[in-house]
């Protein structure tokens, strides 16, 4: 058995927050990618192989049990493998032999310093697909956005919204809402989007626990402020057809998650951010967090030729490191050759 699956990163472009209550998201897929590799195993074990997360062909338990006695940092690591594996067992009609498993989300990455691409969820999906494979199940897009984004779930502790699985399952631009197929969109040709450093990565799960937080100690200003970040979303697809509107509209967005921070005080918008937001809006542009916030990419967008190599330099000249990311990447993929 030979079996190659991958699937991109995501970046939320809108709707971050609000999609936990019901609101819709606008995501892109990117190109950087998570490749998984399933074999026969050469020995009566499992094995898993995640180079980046420094494990050298670790021996399972049964089944590909992780073993007793494992570090609690590496169990930590192997959270999501854990997950989809006992997903994706639990609905298979039959065990396979042992396997050897190969895990390589290095592209997620640079100098150590993580993006914040959603690499978790660019595992769950590729080795959702991989082991549905490896054990017969016939899959589809929806029923491995399904069963990924349930396992995915649950190695959050149920925090999430699954439009990052979604993203790396569909691929593209889609808008998205919790309980629903992602709908593709197509993104305008007259607006860039630049990818931008701006800190040292943020832990998704503590920024939206914070967030759950505050919602339980002034539950009425949460509703105010996620109702204010809702209604942009809902704003987002129209906004596709005017450049200057969707422009506005992430300048909006930005705001109104700055407002929530305010509130919450958890860290999504930084002393950076606002200086990027300032800096991009006198350039004719837009900056934005994405995702969570805090220390993840954030996003500036401007009208394609001239004022887009316009921000780029401002954005350079201030000493903000654009990542050269490539967007509507294409979604899960599997070798045809497996």
């Amino acid at each position: 058995m030979r079996i190659r699956t991958s699937a991109p990163g995501k970046l939320f472009l809108l709707g971050e927050y609000a999609v936990l209550s019901g609101a819709p998201a606008l995501l892109t897929a990117v190109d950087r990618r998570v490749d998984v590799s399933v074999d026969d195993s050469t020995s009566d074990s499992w094995q898993v192989h995640a180079p980046n997360l420094g494990l050298e062909n670790l021996v399972l338990g049964t089944d590909g049990e992780l073993p007793s006695g494992l570090d609690p940092r590496v169990r930590s690591s192997l959270r999501v493998f854990d997950a989809v594996r006992e997903a994706v067992l639990g609905v298979a009609s039959l065990r396979p032999r042992p396997l050897a498993i190969s895990i390589d989300s290095s592209a997620f990455s640079v100098d150590g310093h993580k993006l914040g691409l959603g690499s978790s969820a660019a595992v769950a999906a590729a080795l959702t697909a991989a082991l549905g494979s490896a054990v017969g199940l016939e899959q589809s897009k929806e029923s491995v956005f399904r069963l990924a984004d349930a396992a995915h779930r649950n190695a959050q502790g149920g925090v999430g919204s699954g439009g990052d699985v979604a993203a790396s399952v569909y691929g593209g631009l889609i808008g998205y809402r919790q309980g629903a197929i992602p709908v593709p969109l197509h993104w305008p040709e007259e607006l860039d989007i630049m990818a931008v450093v701006t800190g040292e990565g943020s832990l998704t799960t503590r920024l939206v626990a914070g967030v759950a937080d505050y919602a339980a100690e002034n539950p009425t200003g949460h509703r105010a402020d996620i109702a204010r970040l809702s209604a942009l979303a809902e704003r987002a697809t129209a906004a596709l057809a005017d450049p200057d509107e969707f422009l506005s509209l992430a300048n909006g967005y930005f705001s109104a998650l700055s407002q929530l921070d305010a509130h919450a005080h958890v860290g999504i918008v930084s002393a950076r951010h606002r200086e990027l937001h300032e800096l991009a809006t006198r350039e004719g542009g837009a900056f934005k967090t994405s995702g969570a916030g805090g220390g993840d990419v954030g996003l500036a967008f401007s009208h394609r030729g001239e004022p887009s190599q316009r921000l780029a330099a401002a954005l350079t000249q201030a000493g903000a490191a654009v990542v050269p990311l490539g967007f509507l990447a294409a979604g899960l993929q599997e070798d045809p050759t497996s």
